[in-house]
């Protein structure tokens, strides 16, 4: 059995003042296959099979509305310590740009357990051969160009390309952005529907190795690891001063019991110390982004007021 292992501020919660009573259920805002939901269920893996928790952990999928609709359901858990969902940066973005109700001042943050970076990809066909090329197309006729992402307009796709487009010198305020939220980007992408396609690095790895796209960038600020995308260029290095953090981590319901929040922040700090989530994060190219508690609070804050900044910009800032 393995021992379990916690923060010494977390001793009451492992030792019996609090822990699941039934199976847990994860819910991932968004289809099979997306980045919550991939993440979610190699986290749920880990548990089960690590035996870090005894409760079932099932992830359930409920898209729709860019993480709206998950929210929704989530916060009608309030105070149920046997539900948590996994979120990103949509959880800032969707709600101020009016789409959400909810926002992650409205539930209970466990933990952040990895970043992940965005991507920029072209067909392997394409004029393109760096972010340069293209952000200088773009300085002339920003409309001109289509991207494409999974994201709705003003969310997590859009935004990573935005905040570097800026940077480059691109007037983001023409910027052609189409959301394709049924799955259909990389098929627009290949058909020439659309020209440049925002997406996450996991997302382009097996187009890539297939020779079906090139990546032009990664929002990284150095080079990640692993086979083929270590290949794939940084923003920086391409001398655009930007970068972008698709950082991923869970939340619990609004009003769960703190002790419950000790237990699985102990949890999920036994999650990240595991050599078998280290396995998973270099096989999907994740760094290790551990945050919970008051520090987890403020970055939450600071991604806010960015974002705000961002999107009134863009003049998609919902007044509250």
């Amino acid at each position: 059995m393995v021992t379990l292992i916690a923060c010494s501020n977390n001793n009451k919660a492992v030792s019996g003042e609090w822990s699941p009573k039934e199976s847990i259920e994860v819910v991932a805002p968004a289809g099979a296959g997306s980045g919550w939901d991939t993440t979610a269920r190699m986290a749920a893996k880990i548990f089960e099979e690590e035996g870090m928790i005894e409760q079932d952990i099932g992830v359930v999928n409920k898209p729709g509305g860019g993480g709206a609709v998950g929210w929704a359901y989530v916060a009608e858990k309030a105070g149920n310590p046997h539900h948590m969902f996994i979120a990103s940066p949509p959880i800032i973005d969707v709600p101020l740009n009016g789409q959400s109700q909810y926002d992650h001042n409205d539930f209970t943050p466990i933990a952040n357990v990895i970043a992940d970076y965005g991507a920029f990809a072209v067909r392997a066909d394409s004029k393109w051969e760096n972010l340069n090329d293209l952000f200088e197309d773009m300085k002339k006729d920003p409309s001109s160009v289509t991207i494409i992402g999974a994201s709705s307009p003003g969310s997590m796709d859009h935004i990573q390309f935005v905040k570097i487009a800026k940077e480059a010198g691109v007037d983001i305020k023409k910027i052609k952005y189409v959301s394709e939220q049924d799955g259909g980007t990389l098929t627009a992408l290949l058909n020439g529907s659309a020209d440049v396609y925002s997406t996450g690095v996991a997302e382009t790895i097996e187009q890539a190795k297939a020779g079906k796209i090139k990546v032009l960038g990664v929002t990284s600020e150095e080079r990640l690891e692993g086979e083929v995308i270590s290949e794939f260029p940084t923003v920086q290095e391409q001398g655009i001063d930007s970068y972008f953090v698709n950082w991923r981590g869970f939340f619990a319901p609004p009003d769960t019991d703190e002790n419950a929040i000790d237990f699985y922040v102990s949890k999920f700090k036994e999650l990240n110390e595991s050599e078998a989530w280290k396995e998973i994060r270099k096989q999907y190219g994740w760094d290790e982004m551990f945050m919970y508690g008051e520090e987890y609070k403020d970055f939450l804050d600071e991604q806010k007021e960015e974002s705000e900044q961002l999107l009134d910009e863009l003049g998609i800032l919902k007044n509250e």
